[in-house]
């Protein structure tokens, strides 16, 4: 068994093997930080420093960790097993022992040669100390069954678990679009230490109707569908986003889970479809704890965030996957998506306009409805029912987009169930006949006092109104000539007013109305982050050659240097004056003046050898 620096000798070699691709890989599971790594000596180091290993270790199954550690035991006491050794004493086939050790070669926790497996030593030597930190030992990890089977799901607890999927799912939905609409309006803005900032979650939050702390959540099951986008500034709407709102609910509901199984890592997929008709409740944590002996919050955040997600879009209840749910897991998205259809509310074409301007579905109204209901009405909160509040400055807007009163009142009795009261006919013929009285514009340069916008008003005591209102006191309204100004942007005016629900219009330079897009702030502009781990390859195959014109020579100079730094044994095969060659013991003491100062550790002598004479060095 190679000592510590033995094995970073070894498996700097292995590394230098690697092609670009493979090396860059490594480089990322293992998560090595870029400081301090110039050459693959240095890579070597940083795979095999024991807070690396642990943290590799807890990612890794418990029949890989056996694997690992009768290995460990077997390389220690004689020599390095071979594959058929180490099969026959861990009792499985060929092909079940590499399926074992690939996840711990792919880690690069394991050395082989002329097919012996060992992993390195300080691999072996942090499993031979798990149990001083309360973790199995080689011979617990190879014989500890796992917990008793889950317990299947019967006919009644799947009927209770479905009646509450199809809600939640609904709900989750319709939240999601309205974060996108809210998005659409602002993005969010992540804070420099990570996470969402809190004003942009209370927004969205108020908007989906869900709790501020649900906001980061949903983003992430919205950027799973790919249809929010995240940079270093914060969270806006992919170009997807308006395809997805334009889409039915359930081909809605599809894209969150079809993004929420995709980007399951590949072991909790694998242990979730093999439980999808089982109630999963603690038993599911204990099996993951034993599975996983290392993997602590490493495993458990990872199912907790999977659940917590498969429960907000209908794929499980009280910790029982829904029939669409276990539809997903074993089946596909085509089959979830014809199980859940059974359990989502059908959606509605006609509405109950009331006499407070409210308007209320039987059901969820469907999408193009929902659409053009939006250009004339504020929603209501995300609901099974939907609801809406017909309002001034949302019918004045829908005017400003090219509709007119007849064609509000033609979609107004198309959709209506029991008439259209007289309060909503005389808001939109009222509203179309003040349309365009309040009224937004450019001044055509920045005057002296630093003005960029006008209001005017066909009543005079509209304009008091404005001036007096506190909404407004951050625009900063004053009177000028029989008008407002106010310093600010036409577009930032606007949508204060209409915010402040006010039905303004607003002019362009040629005096048409517009609806102007609401003011968004720019995505972050900056350099793409470097890949740490391409860097790194490059880095290694650079540093590891530009000691000397000779890369050979270059990778031996290294090598010694590293024993002298770790006071190694390594074996140097020196060539001598009459041309043979002769292999030399030596424990490196020091480098320089061309020359290696040894101890001989078999002739117990001190030697002095020219570099130019070593030719080959290996560990002991």
């Amino acid at each position: 068994m190679p000592t510590s620096s033995g094995s970073a000798l070894a498996l700097a070699a292995r590394l230098r093997t690697l092609d670009d691709e493979t090396l860059a890989a490594l480089i990322r599971a293992r998560g090595v930080r870029e400081q301090g790594v110039r050459d693959f000596f240095d890579l070597a180091e940083a795979l095999l420093d024991r807070a690396s290993i642990q943290s590799a270790l807890e990612t890794l199954e418990r029949p890989t960790l056996a694997a690992l550690a009768v290995a460990g035991e077997l390389a220690t006491t004689s020599r390095a097993p071979t594959r058929a050794q180490l099969a026959e004493r861990l009792g499985v086939d060929l092909d079940e022992l590499d399926a074992r050790l690939a996840p711990a070669l792919e880690a690069g926790l394991v050395g082989s040669d002329s097919d012996r497996i060992a992993p390195w030593d300080a691999v072996v030597d942090q499993l031979t100390a798990w149990p001083s930190f309360g973790l199995p030992s080689a011979v617990q990890l190879e014989t500890t069954p796992p917990p008793a089977a889950l317990e299947p799901v019967s006919e009644a607890d799947a009927r209770f678990v479905d009646r509450g999927a199809g809600e939640r799912a609904f709900l989750t939905v319709g939240a999601v679009a309205e974060l996108l609409r809210s998005l659409e309006e602002e993005p969010a803005r992540r804070l420099s230490r990570g996470g969402l900032a809190l004003p942009d979650a209370r927004r969205i939050g108020a908007a989906a109707d869900v709790e501020p702390e649900l906001v980061e959540i949903l983003l992430d099951l919205a950027a799973r569908a790919e249809i929010v986008t995240e940079d270093p500034s914060g969270w806006r709407v992919a170009d997807a986003a308006a395809g997805w709102l334009a889409a039915p609910r359930l081909e809605r509901w599809a894209a969150l889970a079809s993004g929420w199984i995709d980007r399951l890592s590949p072991e909790v997929l694998e242990l979730l479809r093999g439980r999808a008709h089982a109630v999963w409740g603690d038993g599911l944590a204990d099996y993951f704890a034993w599975l996983y002996p290392a993997g602590g919050e490493w495993i458990r955040g990872r199912i907790a965030r999977a659940i917590t997600r498969a429960e907000l879009i209908g794929l499980v209840g009280s910790s029982t996957p829904s029939t669409p749910g276990a539809a997903l897991l074993e089946r596909g998205i085509d089959a979830a998506r014809e199980a859940m259809r059974e359990l989502f509310p059908p959606e509605v074409d006609g509405v109950y306009l009331q006499h407070d301007l409210t308007v209320i579905a039987p059901g969820p109204l469907a999408g193009p409805l929902d659409a053009r209901m939006r250009e004339i009405a504020e929603p209501g909160p995300p609901a099974v029912a939907s609801s809406y509040r017909i309002t001034a400055p949302r019918i004045t807007r829908a005017l400003a987009s090219g509709q007119t009163a007849a064609s509000v009142h033609g979609f107004l009795e198309e959709v209506a169930l029991g008439g259209v009261p007289q309060p909503v006919t005389y808001l939109v013929d009222d509203t179309a006949t003040r349309f365009g009285s309040l009224r937004v514009g450019a001044l055509p340069a920045r005057d002296a006092a630093g003005d960029r916008s006008w209001i005017t008003a066909a009543d005079p005591r509209v304009l008091e109104q404005l001036r007096v209102d506190h909404a407004l006191a951050p625009i900063a309204l004053h009177p000028v000539d029989g008008a407002l100004r106010s310093r600010f942007e036409p577009e930032i005016v606007y949508g204060a007013l209409v915010d402040a629900r006010y039905a303004v219009v607003m002019e362009d330079s040629e005096g048409r109305l517009v609806v102007p897009a609401r003011e968004r702030p720019a995505a972050a502009v900056g350099e793409v982050a470097q890949d740490t781990a391409v860097i790194l390859v490059d880095r290694v195959r650079q540093g590891s050659s530009a000691q000397e014109p000779d890369d050979d020579r270059a990778w031996l100079v290294r090598q010694l240097e590293l024993a002298v730094k770790n006071r190694m044994t390594v074996v140097a095969t020196v060539q001598l004056p009459d041309g043979s060659t002769a292999d030399y013991q030596l424990e490196p003491t020091g480098l320089g003046g061309g020359r290696l100062r040894a101890r001989d550790r078999r002739a117990d002598i001190e030697r002095t050898l020219p570099l130019s004479s070593i030719t080959h060095v290996e560990p002991v």
